[in-house]
């Protein structure tokens, strides 16, 4: 992520160090948004902000804003029965 400040490009530090993602997530990992999975799972987002503090989803902070890992809203859909995520 870039963001520019006057004449100045800066890199966020997630963008320059990718490895500060975290154990959990895995660099190159696609991020979904709470809206995204939301619509995935069809439920509110507040379902999903209470799925990520209860800490049944996988996430990373990016600012004020969460993020999660495909990866682990396959594994929550796996988990829970209901098979395969389509595409």
């Amino acid at each position: 992520m870039t963001t520019v400040k006057g004449d100045i490009a800066t890199m966020s530090t997630a963008a320059q160090r990718p490895d500060l993602l975290g154990d959990d997530v895995p660099s190159g990992a696609q991020l979904l948004t709470v809206a995204e999975i939301s619509t995935m799972f069809r439920v509110s987002k507040m379902t999903i902000y209470r799925m990520v503090h209860a800490g049944e989803l996988a996430h990373v902070r990016v600012g004020r804003s969460f993020r999660v890992p495909a990866d682990a809203v396959q594994a929550i859909l796996v988990s829970r029965g209901s098979g395969q995520l389509s595409a």
